[in-house]
């Protein structure tokens, strides 16, 4: 048993020729970048890529496993260059007849036979099988069924964001009302909550909490993940672990602290201004965006007894502290060799040896959930209070 980082759900925003994927995300995000950039300067084991349904993403793997830098494993996912693991999966978007509104779907495969299967399934049923996160014209329980025939994973993303998801559009009150609660296999929480939030609704409770970046360019990759003890860097280890058998599991959850989140509180959905009252007290407008905060306490059941979970470990990013630019981080990154040690292993000490000492205290404060925040809403981030 060995511990590992890991972070499934990753955007690729173009593929090797170029072409279009996560037309929303970065240009630099392609498969092979994300794979290198996992390994340094992020240090992650193991990622979710959930554009891997697209026909060039899958070429662009297969041209990896030609030139013998990507292997498929025999317990599922691919191993690039010895270091990292691919899970290979796709983002889907559905409002069929039981949803409110629309929401998105996240399943994993593991090897090639399953992903492309999936991927001729999912042609007939979307306007652009190239594109990420298409409008899947199929109800959401038979591409439930669809994924585990195909032993695959289903997790539900970012379940609580006000746009496009299970809490904040899909259902009015419960899962059940959309999906099969047989065939989830965890629940992805978000950058706007945490465990702690999510446990205030009890039909949670039977779920493993997931924790991942959703980035869309190759510095929000590891903005949240999970730190998972498997037996191996495979597909199969992390099922188990998702799962919880044969001592394979989620030790910790680090994610960003709910309110640098973009959604935490409701706000003024033209200026961002936090609600106090039916208008905005800044611009006047009528129309706010619900915070996740205020979804869940709709939400919340609290009659029975949150499960024994992971801690949460409100983690922030080196992109959120103030006054650390690119060159600095670069500089961090040669000496301390990745963003994961940064974050947890290098000493203070060693920290004040590289950057001015100001620095080095609010990464130890992040640390220790010390920093001072605003609240974010409305679609703007929080941040660290300078």
């Amino acid at each position: 048993m060995n511990e590992y980082f890991v972070d499934l759900h990753i955007h690729i925003g173009r593929t090797f020729t170029g072409k279009p994927v996560k037309i929303t995300a970065a240009k630099t995000l392609t498969l092979t970048n994300i794979l290198q950039t996992a390994k340094f300067p992020k240090g992650l084991d193991i990622v979710g890529v959930i554009d891997c349904h697209s026909p060039e993403v899958i070429a662009e793997m297969e041209q990896l496993r030609e030139k013998g830098r990507l292997i498929e494993m025999e317990e599922g996912g691919f191993r690039f260059e010895n270091e990292v693991t691919l899970i290979p999966g796709t983002e889907m978007e559905v409002l069929d007849e039981n949803c409110n509104g629309p929401i998105h779907l996240l399943a994993y495969f593991p090897g090639f036979k399953q992903l492309k299967e999936f991927s001729r399934w999912l042609s007939p049923r979307v306007t652009n099988l190239q594109l990420s996160t298409q409008r899947v014209y199929e109800k959401a329980v038979n591409i439930q069924e669809k994924v585990k025939s195909l032993e695959g994973l289903f997790i539900p993303a970012h379940v609580f964001t006000p746009f496009k998801s299970l809490y904040g559009k899909g259902v009015k009150q419960s899962l059940k009302e959309v999906l099969d609660p047989e065939l989830i296999d965890g629940v992805e929480l978000g950058l706007s909550s945490n465990t702690m939030m999510a446990d205030r609704i009890g039909e949670l409770h039977g779920f493993t909490f997931v924790s991942n970046s959703d980035a869309h360019s190759l510095p929000k990759m590891a903005r949240e993940y999970q730190k998972m003890t498997l037996e191996a860097p495979t597909f199969s280890a992390v099922k188990k672990a998702l799962h919880g058998m044969d001592g394979n599991s989620i030790d910790e959850n680090y994610g960003l602290n709910p309110f640098l989140g973009k959604y935490y509180r409701t706000a003024c959905a033209k200026c961002f201004t936090l609600k106090q009252g039916d208008t905005c007290a800044n611009c006047g407008s009528k129309k706010f965006t619900k915070g996740v905060s205020e979804r869940i306490a709709e939400l919340a059941d609290e009659r029975t007894t949150p499960p024994e979970r992971p801690p949460y470990i409100h983690q922030v990013p080196l992109d959120f502290l103030p006054g650390l630019g690119a060159k600095t981080k670069e500089k961090l990154y040669s000496h301390f060799g990745s963003e994961m040690n940064i974050l947890h292993r290098v000493s203070e000490g060693e920290l004040k040896k590289v950057v001015k000492g100001g620095l080095a205290d609010l990464i130890v404060k992040a640390r220790s959930g010390e920093l001072q925040l605003e609240e974010g809403g409305g679609g703007r981030y929080g941040k660290v209070a300078k």
